[in-house]
């Protein structure tokens, strides 16, 4: 069944190669199984190649990207719907909605803002889908490791590492994304110490 697979990344052109053939390959995926792409609407970075590769493989393309950054002319065009928001917080809600699954590529502040949101939505159940990770050249190990520092402090429970999934490339997050099954997560509060 097709999805609506929203993707957060990198608007920089100034990454490495390994981070765009991931991101070529995550939308050929995209492409090859009829999905939609939802992302944020530009045509630079990981976020331009992984809308091109999606059209490119027969996929469809939505992006949504708030009036300020459109209005620097980066805007993906060629997109099947591009939608143009009066803000940033509109847009990350416009895609939170209509997305079945949410993906992050590496990408810098805004991509693990916009990640850790879904996580946070996920952990107070205000959603119940899919929340994946890309490691592309193990860029997030040390978000990781933070992740378990949180927990060994009792900042998390150990359950919250339930909340998303680590794939070690497009291929593994797909096989994740076939076989997801929600899980019930415990109440994320603490009891209070006494």
């Amino acid at each position: 069944m097709p999805l609506s697979i929203c993707v957060y990344c990198s608007s920089s052109d100034a990454v490495s190669e390994e981070f765009f053939a991931a991101a070529r390959t995550l939308g050929e995926l995209i492409g090859q199984g009829r999905h939609s792409l939802i992302y944020g609407g530009t045509d630079v970075g990981l976020m331009g190649t992984v809308a091109r590769s999606v059209h490119e493989h027969g996929g469809r393309v939505i992006g949504v990207i708030p009036e300020r950054i459109h209005g620097k002319g980066i805007g993906y065009h060629l997109a099947d719907e591009l939608i143009v928001t009066p803000t940033m917080h509109e847009r990350k809600l416009l895609m939170e909605e209509r997305a079945d699954a949410f993906f992050a590529l590496p990408g810098g502040f805004g991509t693990l803002e916009e990640i850790l949101q879904v996580i946070t939505l996920k952990q107070l159940q205000y959603h119940t889908k899919p929340v994946l990770l890309i490691n592309t050249r193990g860029y997030y190990d040390k978000l990781l490791h933070f992740f378990d520092h949180s927990v060994e402090q009792s900042f998390n429970k150990t359950a919250s590492r339930k909340l998303y999934h680590v794939a070690l490339d497009p291929h593994d997050a797909f096989e994740y994304l076939r076989n997801y099954q929600p899980t019930e997560m415990p109440n994320k509060w603490f009891e209070a110490p006494r």
